[in-house]
């Protein structure tokens, strides 16, 4: 870390320390501690606020859809809505005093509104920031929906979803999109508008949906000369306070708002959303475990306050489930995986550097070795033609030859290959024979063959591996990065390099996927026009990435 980032770190943990302090480690690391001590930490009650007054929505003065709307983990007969409260977004309290408001919402099967299937009320809490989660059910499958939310006389944007075909469908066809990275400091989130207009049914959102990295007052890259951002922002985030206020940043982007608006999002994060490379409840600093947990317990709970997830996913103190299924149809299987919360830690002290047995040892794992039996016992029961991993940090193995010495990426599934070897044979053992990972991280795409044995270009290709690049994170970047000829040199199984932003889409078929990358030429000014800067297809029982 930075001097800058221990001098920001030191003006902001004290109440996590005292926090840490008032419930002491052993009790501290329970979930009932850790939800008892976040609640000491924010001044929140730790049993919900059901008692708490009703305001009248008429007191309600000012806009409080400024953070947008938004769907996600779409079912076969369910939906979940997504809205945030906020008339004045970055304040503390986002404008609203500590009392519950109620929110209206309408489902319809058209944008006027004409044909309304579902309606209903509920609360929007101050505890949880008054955002609302509303899980919409007994809808019919594989329909597209439009809703809305009112408060009071106020009534949002009107947005589109959709639920998924029933499990006994035979689908033909589904699109996707995949997406990650989205510094906002780092540039527009021109990449967003473009896919709000694209023709996708399910975006796949693979973490680092914010960073915690300070942003001053011209936004970084965007250097504004229209606004002046406030200081609350220009500091790392630490507490509950600063994860908040920082998604109410990016939620007042219009491209980000958009893209929600347009389809719905299957979510999981990477790091950032907490901190940069943790492990656990390993930070990247030096600073205790009880501690760290504390800002863990802030960053999970902010994020499921501001993105579209159903209860199950509803954090308790540090802890929170987010790895999940989704099913479309006899099509495809999502498996949904977190590989932060759960993983060792980094071996050889994280970073770039030459396997050893510490890396290579049977007990390190990415997702946990109980999210490790979770998808492999899920493979063996799956019915569907494509088995499709959304996930965080590369898959595939990256030989980066240095010096003579080839050094691979310990954040990685490098990292941790043991894992990936147990992972692979799970799905061949399962039968599992179109095999996908989608995944973010890098700020650059790549398209990737999954072999038996990596070390043998010639051995058996048992899957693919599609790499979305970032939305803005990197600013532009180069459509051939300074180590494009020698990374593929090294890596025969890589079939696909490009540094541009953008987003992937992959159309799954049953007789093949097609994959498109798509970029966009800059980000640190508005309004780039989006290409195609490869095409590839991988065919059903015949995996491995063949150019268009």
């Amino acid at each position: 870390m930075t001097l800058a980032g221990h001098q920001q770190q030191s003006q902001h943990a004290p109440e996590l320390r005292a926090a840490a302090r008032h419930l002491g480690r052993r009790r501290f690391l329970t979930v009932t501690g850790a939800a008892a001590a976040l609640a000491f930490a924010t001044n929140l009650p730790t049993a919900g606020v059901a008692g708490a007054a009703e305001l009248d929505a008429a007191k309600i003065t000012e806009n409080p859809f400024t953070l947008g709307v938004a769907s996600g983990d779409p079912l076969p007969t369910s939906v979940v809505l997504w809205t945030r409260l906020a008339p004045a977004p970055f304040q503390a309290d986002s404008g609203l005093p500590p009392q519950r408001v109620v929110v209206r919402w309408e489902l319809a099967r058209d944008e006027r509104f004409r044909h309304i299937v579902r309606r209903g009320a509920t609360v929007a809490h101050p505890e949880f920031h008054h955002s609302v989660h509303v899980e919409v059910g007994h809808l019919d499958s594989d329909r597209v929906f439009y809703y809305r939310f009112r408060v009071g006389s106020w009534v949002s944007e009107t947005a589109r979803t959709r639920t998924a075909p029933s499990s006994r469908s035979d689908v033909s066809e589904l699109t996707l999109a995949v997406v990650s990275c989205q510094a906002y400091h780092d540039g527009y989130f021109t990449p967003f508008g473009h896919l709000a207009e694209d023709d996708v049914d399910v975006v796949f959102h693979v973490g680092d949906y914010l960073y915690e990295y300070a942003v001053n007052s011209v936004g970084g890259v965007r250097n504004y000369t229209d606004r002046v951002l406030p200081d609350i922002f220009n500091r790392e985030t630490i507490t509950l306070e600063d994860y908040r206020l920082r998604y109410a940043l990016y939620k007042t982007d219009p491209d980000l708002q958009a893209v929600h608006a347009a389809h719905p999002f299957v979510v999981t994060w990477d790091d950032h959303e907490t901190e940069n490379n943790y492990a656990d409840d390993i930070p990247e600093n030096d600073v205790p475990p009880e501690e760290f947990l504390l800002r863990r317990a802030a960053a999970y709970r902010s994020y499921w306050e501001n993105l579209p997830l159903r209860h199950p996913q509803r954090p308790e103190g540090a802890d929170m489930k987010l790895y999940r299924r989704l099913n479309w149809g006899r099509l495809a299987q999502f498996d949904i995986l977190d590989t932060r919360q759960y993983r060792t830690d980094q071996a050889n002290g994280d970073g770039w550097k030459t396997p050893t047995p510490e890396s290579e040892a049977e007990s390190q794992t990415l997702p946990g070795f109980a999210q490790e039996r979770w998808l492999t016992d899920g493979w063996k029961r799956s019915n569907a033609l494509w088995n499709v991993i959304p996930q965080q940090v590369v898959f595939a193995r990256r030989n980066h030859a240095t010096a003579g010495n080839t050094t691979l990426s310990m954040d990685a599934w490098d990292g941790y290959p043991a894992s990936r070897r147990r992972l692979l044979a799970g799905a061949e053992a399962a039968g599992v024979e179109n095999l996908m990972v989608l995944t973010g991280d890098v700020h650059v795409s790549y398209a990737f063959d999954l072999k038996r044995d990596f070390a043998d270009p010639g051995s058996r290709t048992v899957g693919t591996e599609i790499v979305a690049t970032s939305v803005t994170s990197g600013q532009n970047g180069a459509a051939r990065p300074a180590n494009w000829a020698g990374y593929l040199a090294a890596n025969p199984h890589m079939k696909h390099y490009n540094g541009h932003r953008g987003y992937s889409t992959v159309r799954l078929g049953r007789e093949l996927a097609r994959v498109d990358f798509k970029t966009v030429a800059a980000v640190t000014t508005p309004g780039a026009a989006i290409t195609t800067a490869a095409s590839f297809v991988t065919e059903v029982g015949d995996q491995g990435l063949k150019p268009v």
